[in-house]
């Protein structure tokens, strides 16, 4: 299974904690976020990854290009700088197949996700996510959620602060989706779906198209949209503040989604 990130937005909520690098590469530790994102991907077996750039993507595309010479030994000879042996240490990044695909600078949510679609091309079940918030989500039980039901979407519902916008349901079914800010509690997109390779019936090429609005929608309206509910740790990273939490707890030893 392949898991696509959405890694292309500029972040600018967050410009006060770095302005010169995309969002998805602002470090938790000594990692970017992106990194954490994806061990979460890893803890179920996930190791395929397609991650739609935009915003500063060679940032991210240097990041892995040098991910093995971060985590490895190496033995170099400065005379012949060509020669690099990276010794035999393994670590679990070594496994990940990435692709660094380039989904235009100013593109939205679902044209990234359209853009990539010959990447999942035969896939018939495939994760998605954003590249700016972590949770201690247990990604092989939303899959199997998935498959039970057979339905062609499945979100996961978090109960964050009331600025965010929420779900209504009826059991495990989406009756309607909104992103726009609504007082009192509810439940609200988390941001981990897995879809069916059908989804793309409710995308096309325009680049303004958000996948947040029109085509959850759609798949909503048609029974199509189910929710897996999450009680556990749940965080995005927009602010200042945001970030420093997630360092601290990172920092502190007790980060909730370490794996």
């Amino acid at each position: 299974m392949k898991a696509v990130i959405l890694c292309g937005g500029q972040g600018t909520r967050i410009r006060d904690v770095a302005d010169d690098i995309p969002k998805p590469m602002i470090r938790i530790g000594d990692r970017p976020i992106l990194w954490h994102i994806m061990r979460t991907y890893g803890a179920a077996g996930i190791a395929d990854f397609v991650l739609c750039l935009g915003y500063k993507s060679w940032a991210i595309k240097e990041y892995f290009l040098n991910l093995r010479a971060q985590l490895s030994d190496l033995t170099i000879s400065p005379g012949r700088p060509g020669e690099v042996d990276y010794g035999t240490a393994r670590f679990p990044e070594a496994d990940w197949r990435i692709v660094l695909a380039e989904t235009g600078l100013a593109s939205q949510t679902g044209a990234r996700l359209w853009r990539v679609r010959d990447y999942l091309a035969g896939e018939d079940t495939f994760c998605l996510t954003y590249g700016d918030g972590v949770a201690d989500l247990d990604v092989a039980k939303v899959v199997e959620f998935h498959r039970s039901h057979g339905k062609l979407a499945t979100v996961t519902g978090v109960h964050p602060p009331g600025r965010f916008g929420v779900m209504t349901v009826d059991g495990r079914q989406v009756t309607s989706f909104s992103e726009k800010p609504q007082a009192g509690e509810g439940l609200i997109n988390g941001g981990y779906f897995v879809f069916s390779g059908r989804v793309f019936d409710y995308l096309d090429d325009d680049p303004g198209l958000i996948l947040e609005q029109q085509p959850l929608q759609r798949l909503a309206a048609d029974g199509q949209l189910m929710l897996y509910e999450h009680h556990g740790f749940w965080q995005p990273m927009d602010t200042y503040r945001e970030w420093r939490l997630l360092n601290d707890l990172w920092d502190g030893g007790t980060a909730p989604w370490q794996r």
